[in-house]
């Protein structure tokens, strides 16, 4: 992937090449290039705010009966890490970041912290470059189109939180999360945790991170109580 075949793919050409560059500079990149003194790090704060307002406009438009707190926690789901990261892979993004050595010898093109960073400076990009409607066709094309699965599926529920009011109506006890096992390299590591109450294990789950994975454990809990 080149910086001209992503354009294609999004279908925006820049006017500030150099601003779309910009968008995949990692801070490690700095310590060894002097070429560039800038990193991703502002487009990436300012791409944030412009996920955040987007993705709610969207879902208040596309879900007009929800209620404030299921939509909210819809967002949260499509813009977490792990979505964006997968977006990012979707459009191999991976392939134009400019870091370090280090950062790329243990694994920095598949880490989806950076491909989540990257996905959102790029869409700060965007939206300098191009204005909102340009950054909004954007997401509609790659990202808001996840949310139906998300809606269908459920993905959206806390489930920890359900466990932890249910636990605590029977004691003062929350639940606990422990790591039993984990495998994979850093940047694909998949997760094993258990879900506890009084020494008691509610259930165990697995998931891409510790947090999917403690959700998938509170599920595991709620399921095993017949509340899910």
């Amino acid at each position: 992937m080149t910086l001209e075949e992503l354009q294609k793919t999004i279908g925006v050409s820049f006017h500030d090449k150099e601003l779309l560059t910009r968008a995949f500079v990692h801070r490690s990149h700095l310590n060894e290039a002097h070429d560039m003194h800038i990193s991703n790090e502002r487009l990436e704060f300012l791409g944030d705010a412009v996920l955040s307002f987007l993705t709610s406009h969207y879902l208040y438009e596309q879900y007009p009966d929800f209620p404030e707190g299921i939509l909210t926690n819809i967002r949260s789901s499509l813009v977490k890490t792990s979505s964006l990261a997968d977006v990012s892979k979707e459009l191999h993004m991976g392939d134009l970041l400019l870091l370090s050595h280090g950062e790329e010898s243990s694994g920095g093109r598949n880490n989806p912290s950076l491909l989540a960073d990257a996905f959102e400076a790029l869409l700060g990009a965007v939206f300098l470059d191009a204005g909102i409607e340009t950054a909004k066709k954007f997401l509609s094309q790659f990202l808001f189109p996840k949310a139906k699965t998300v809606v269908e599926n459920k993905s959206y529920i806390d489930y920890k939180s359900l466990l932890q009011e249910l636990i605590q109506q029977e004691s003062r006890v929350s639940p606990t999360y422990q790591v039993v096992k984990s495998e994979g390299p850093d940047h694909a590591k998949t997760f094993w945790v258990e879900a506890s109450a009084d020494s008691r294990v509610l259930g165990s789950g697995s998931g891409k991170s510790k947090q999917d994975a403690e959700q998938s454990a509170a599920l595991s809990a709620l399921e095993k109580m017949g509340k899910s």
